[in-house]
């Protein structure tokens, strides 16, 4: 079993738990009774490169990346530091993400927030806008189309943005096919785990104008941000980078080219 068949197997459990303590009609109500969203996509569509800055306790691969520290200052730090947007993974068994992080960052910012999770079912899309998210995540190679096409229309049915995710052509394919219109480019290999921006550099020139591009993962330095930016990009989601480093502000802005190296 690969590692995101196990996430998913433990999504899926997960999801059902939450189904018996608060069952989905009532957190529909909830959901479509909560604040608009933030437009999450109009944001990355301003002028310049966006930045989707990602707040993640750790992960599969890489273990613990920022045990105990406080989401809320970390989000005020991205804010200030010129973050377009935010990500806040949520999933917990495999990433130590919760719910709560999304609110603190929600209470703590006005960015636009993106739910890092593993959305295999329309009840996560419903909890993704009653925590306070404007955007949920797809991960292409993880659903089949049908289940694409129902959160995709689930989510703008709520004021969502969904960033759907690939990795290759045939995945880029597929979301262009619902008709996807935030794609994110993936440099992660899910197979060898590794990073080439490469990738992203590649599928960049198959996305048809009005599709916002997103690259995701492998950005390090300020000359991977160069090739994002010359590569077309309408925005980058950089993670450990910031959430490794002792100054998560300090280290993107040194990144974006707006302050002293980090």
């Amino acid at each position: 079993m690969s590692v995101l068949d196990r996430i998913a197997a433990d999504t899926r459990t997960v999801v059902a738990e939450r189904k018996r303590a608060r069952p989905w009609p009532e957190l529909r109500r909830a959901a479509e009774a909560a604040p608009p969203p933030g437009d999450f996509r109009a944001a990355l569509q301003a002028d310049g490169l966006g930045v989707i800055a990602e707040f993640k306790r750790r992960s599969p691969s890489r273990g613990w990346l920022a045990e105990g520290r406080d989401v809320g200052a970390v989000a005020r730090a991205y804010a200030a530091s010129g973050a377009t947007c935010m990500s806040v993974l949520t999933e917990t068994l495999h990433f130590a993400g919760r719910d709560a992080d999304l609110r603190a960052a929600a209470e703590a910012c006005d960015l636009p927030l993106l739910r890092k999770d593993f959305t295999l079912d329309l009840y996560q899309v419903h909890e993704a806008r009653l925590i306070g998210a404007s955007a949920i995540l797809l991960i292409v190679r993880m659903i089949d189309d049908g289940f694409l096409g129902e959160a995709l229309h689930a989510a703008r049915e709520l004021g969502l943005a969904a960033l759907v995710e690939v990795h290759d052509q045939p995945e880029l394919e597929r979301a262009l096919a619902a008709r996807a219109d935030l794609v994110g480019i993936n440099n992660r290999n899910l197979d060898t785990f590794e990073v080439s921006l490469d990738t992203c550099l590649t599928l960049r020139s198959h996305l048809p104008e009005g599709v916002v591009a997103v690259a995701e993962s492998g950005i390090h330095t300020r000359d991977d941000v160069a090739q994002v930016a010359a590569g077309g990009f309408d925005a980058m989601l950089i993670g450990e980078a910031l959430v490794t480093a002792a100054d998560p502000g300090r280290r993107l802005r040194e990144l974006l080219g707006t302050g002293e190296p980090a």
